[in-house]
């Protein structure tokens, strides 16, 4: 049987043909009140009974559930409805493990993400909200901190490829006393998250040099060679890995950094905290999670500043409800962007909700 999400291209094969022959009659009252509903408190709801469902193995409800769901669930609906169709095809595939001869996937509900090129990025940066607006408090917040130093060097740690960087080189550059002379520092490896880049690090650091050539920025770019591995080649089965995070942190020293005391020191935190395991690592009292160990770290190094731009939502938290409460509100904020901004049927609404 082809159970497909309503609007959407591709569909998810399952193993038992009951799975969607649920009748309207054997719903619950309360989930047929949300038949047809765009409201995404009540859609919120269905998530949660779905979530419910799952935690306590009830095959019948996560049925009933499911049912309204791809009833309401459309890809080429309104931002609730296209959040859902995703969720929808998550939580089937969630399916699919805890009950495995109930649900089974046939391989195309496998998602394979695609990596974007330097254009294509730029125009997603701006417009998620997080990114657009967590450029320009920080950017803010240094070019403020700096003022009147002669040099400067930033210690990047981000995810969207030193895309910051150009809005403040050319503010720099129109700066009354003139530009400092920039350095930069970039971690080569990162959390193998989206938004993935096409190109190497090694591109991206020299076309931020033409940039700052181009603006008369004095400007030095550096790379903290961290791990072999590029965010592609690693995948996404390695963001646990603490072998990527310790190497990090053993990097992270006045020695390797080559921090000189006539520069002021500047540490970029974008979207990146949330991706260090926040797990305490070890049993004795002494011990303290990757992330508490870098702030320590980075603490350590006396910078003039630190910015720090991430949601606050916890989207790791082990109870499988409060995931999904969190994680429907906080993804929920590009899909509205991208109705306010691009065209409902766009292809590059579509690529860059698959991201």
């Amino acid at each position: 049987m082809k159970a497909e999400l309503r609007g959407n291209s591709s569909s998810i094969s399952l193993q038992n043909p009951s799975l969607y022959n649920t009748s309207q009659s054997s719903i619950p009252g309360a989930l047929k009140e949300c038949l047809g509903s765009l409201d995404g408190a009540c859609i919120e709801k269905l998530l949660l009974h779905f979530a419910s469902a799952l935690e306590n193995k009830d095959v019948t409800l996560a049925q009933q559930v499911m049912w309204v769901l791809n009833n309401v669930a459309s890809s080429i609906g309104d931002p609730n409805q296209r959040l859902t169709s995703w969720f929808l095809k998550a939580l089937i595939s969630r399916a699919a493990r805890v009950c495995p001869t109930t649900v089974s996937f046939d391989g195309q509900g496998v998602l394979q993400r695609r990596t974007m090129t330097v254009i294509e990025l730029a125009g997603y940066v701006d417009l998620i909200p997080w990114h657009r607006f967590g450029f320009c408090a920080s950017n803010s917040a240094i070019f403020m901190a700096i003022q009147g130093l002669p040099r400067v060097h930033i210690l990047d740690f981000s995810i969207t490829y030193c895309m910051q960087w150009p809005t403040l080189i050319d503010a720099l550059a129109k700066r009354s006393e003139g530009p400092p002379s920039l350095r930069i520092s970039v971690p080569s490896w990162r959390p193998p998250v989206p938004p993935l880049l096409n190109v190497s690090c090694e591109e991206v650091c020299q076309r931020l040099t033409k940039f700052a050539k181009f603006k008369d920025v004095p400007f030095e770019i550096n790379v903290i060679e961290v791990s072999p591995l590029s965010p592609t080649d690693a995948g996404i089965s390695q963001l646990g890995s603490s072998n990527h995070y310790d190497l990090l942190l053993s990097q992270l020293n006045p020695s390797t950094l080559k921090l000189r005391d006539d520069e002021a020191l500047v540490i970029n935190c974008q979207n990146w905290l949330r991706y260090l395991p926040d797990e305490v690592m070890g049993t004795t009292p002494h011990d303290t999670s990757c992330r508490d160990a870098f702030l320590d770290t980075i603490k350590d190094l006396s910078p003039c500043i630190v910015t720090v731009v991430d949601e606050d939502c916890d989207l790791g938290t082990s109870n499988l409800e409060s995931r999904i409460t969190t994680c429907f509100n906080y993804l929920w904020i590009p899909f509205d962007a991208f109705e306010t901004f691009l065209p409902k049927n766009s292809p590059q609404r579509i690529e860059y909700e698959a991201v």
